[in-house]
């Protein structure tokens, strides 16, 4: 009898895994719908400009898809819940599971395996996908925008400094430079000399940017003669804003990158909040996601209750865009009055978490 009861309770987990992942997958397909045809008409204005074209917009929106989709994610995960847990309320589903001895609790479990599943893929599409992704969508998009810049992820980034070609290994957050390279030719066209440094800061004052880590290579017809400095100024036309558009965003870091650049700014003695901010938000928005589902369950009786699906999808629609203002706007306030980091990436999804709770105590 127990095996029995259990295998009917895998029964039941999967069937109602089935209605949740279904609808989720729809509410997906047309949020990720909307917003991907929102960002392409954002990126007609600068269709024209440089080499940018109507298909590198498009390859900008279809590399951007990943990003999208990772921060709607919870607010779909929470509609296909309520849609698909709805569907089963409709056809008097819910009614039956419930009269067969089923408690509230006990779907609350089957709902969390679905949550746990949907986290995970949130998890993998933050740490995996989407930092990738959104790197190459925004270097493809300056490549475009910038003709005299051309960047290659396996080599850096480059760009011609008039008689000068320029190697950027990695441009960081702050606009510091990694593992720089200036490659100098004559008239000619023959390599004059080649610098080649450790990192470089941009100065307000004077104005310059200052490399670190120098050796520089001289060449001439006869010979080449080496040399090395702490510390020099660059000399170039090469501009912040020119690097800007090639920055690594902290969204297109993933947990572990996030985690090992904060270190890096402490042990420089830089401000690390807004990085903590966008490190605890990768950290949470797995389970902000889980809590999204769970949160369905709820709202569906009520409803159910109430009558009618469009109630629930209301209530769906409400509580997600709720949760995307509120996590944003948190976010904001944390990095204006300067509280701990940690406090607004994790309250929105602990208010909802304590929401969800309350009600499901209520539902008999």
């Amino acid at each position: 009898m127990a095996s029995s009861g259990h295998l009917n309770m895998r029964i039941l987990d999967t069937y109602i895994a089935k209605h949740i992942l279904y609808q989720t997958s729809i509410s997906v397909a047309v949020l990720v719908g909307l917003f991907m045809f929102l960002t392409f008409i954002d990126q007609l204005s600068d269709v024209g400009t440089g080499r940018y074209g109507v298909l590198d917009a498009i390859r900008f929106v279809v590399l951007s898809l990943p990003r999208t989709l990772y921060e709607i994610f919870p607010m779909s995960a929470l509609l296909g819940s309520i849609m698909g847990m709805s569907a089963l309320a409709v056809d008097s589903e819910l009614i039956v599971i419930r009269a067969a001895g089923v408690s509230v609790v006990r779907l609350t479990v089957s709902v969390l395996k679905v949550g746990a599943l949907l986290a995970l893929f949130a998890l993998i599409l933050g740490e995996f996908v989407t930092p990738y992704s959104e790197t190459m969508a925004q270097r493809g998009r300056a490549q475009a925008l910038q003709e005299n810049i051309n960047q290659q992820s396996d080599f850096g980034l480059w760009m011609r400094d008039n008689k000068s070609y320029v190697n950027v290994g990695e441009v960081l957050p702050d606009l510091s430079l990694l593992d720089v390279r200036v490659f100098e030719f004559d008239d000619n066209g023959r390599l004059r000399s080649l610098v080649s440094a450790e990192n470089g800061r941009y100065l307000e004052e004077p104005q310059r940017w200052r490399l670190e880590g120098i050796e520089q290579t001289l060449i001439d017809k006869e010979k080449a003669e080496s040399k090395s400095a702490l510390a020099a100024y660059w000399r170039t036309d090469v501009t912040q804003d020119i690097l800007s558009v090639f920055l690594i965003r902290s969204d297109q870091l993933s947990a572990w990158q996030l985690f090992k650049y904060i270190q890096h700014l402490r042990d420089n003695g830089q401000e690390t909040e807004a990085y903590e901010l966008a490190f605890w938000t990768k950290i949470v928005t797995p389970l902000a996601t889980a809590v999204m589902v769970i949160l369905a369950i709820p709202f569906v009786f009520r409803s159910v209750r109430s009558g009618g699906f469009g109630r629930s999808l209301f209530i769906g629609i409400m509580l997600g865009l709720s949760f995307f203002v509120l996590d944003k706007g948190f976010g904001l306030i944390v990095q204006i009055f300067d509280f701990w980091p940690f406090l607004g990436a994790v309250l929105p999804t602990l208010l909802f978490a304590s929401i969800g709770a309350y009600f499901i105590t209520r539902v008999q």
